[in-house]
C-alpha cells in the first residue's frame, strides 16, 4: 500500500491521558465516524465524511503508535485499533482509528508509521 493513497477507515475518538472516560472534545475531535485517511511526509490525515476539516496529526507531535482492541469506550469486535499517542499544546492525547479490518495489514501499516517516526527522530538529532 502506498502511504499517500487514500483508504477508508473509522475514527473512534480521542482520549486525554489514554483514559477512555476522558474524551477530548476541542478542535473537532469529539465526533466519531467513517472517513478516509492518508499519510504524507509530515502527518497522518483523517477526513470524516461528516466534516469538511480533516484531523491532522503531525508526526513531530507523536509520542508513539499502539494497537489495541478498543478505544474511547468503543470495542470494535476484535478488529485492530491503531492508537496514535500525541501531544497537543501540552496535553497527552490518544486518537483511535480502524485503518483496516485485517490484522496483518494493520500491523504492516503500524510498522510503516513507526519507521517514519524513527526517521524523523533521527533527523532531529
Amino acid at each position: 500500500m502506498s502511504l499517500t493513497e487514500q483508504k477508508r477507515g473509522h475514527y473512534l475518538g480521542t482520549e486525554i491521558d489514554e483514559k477512555w472516560w476522558r474524551r477530548y472534545s476541542k478542535d473537532g475531535l469529539l465526533a466519531r465516524g467513517n472517513g478516509e485517511y492518508w499519510i504524507d511526509a509530515s502527518a497522518l490525515i483523517f477526513r470524516r465524511y461528516i466534516t469538511d476539516q480533516p484531523i491532522m496529526i503531525n508526526f513531530l507531535d507523536v509520542i508513539g503508535v499502539k494497537v489495541g482492541k478498543w478505544h474511547s469506550g468503543r470495542w470494535v469486535y476484535g478488529v485492530p485499533v491503531v492508537k496514535v499517542v500525541w501531544n497537543k499544546a501540552g496535553t497527552r492525547l490518544s486518537s483511535g482509528f480502524v485503518l483496516s479490518r485485517d490484522a496483518s495489514e494493520t500491523e504492516a501499516l503500524v510498522q510503516q508509521l513507526r519507521s517514519i517516526l524513527d526517521q524523523q527522530a533521527t533527523n532531529r538529532d
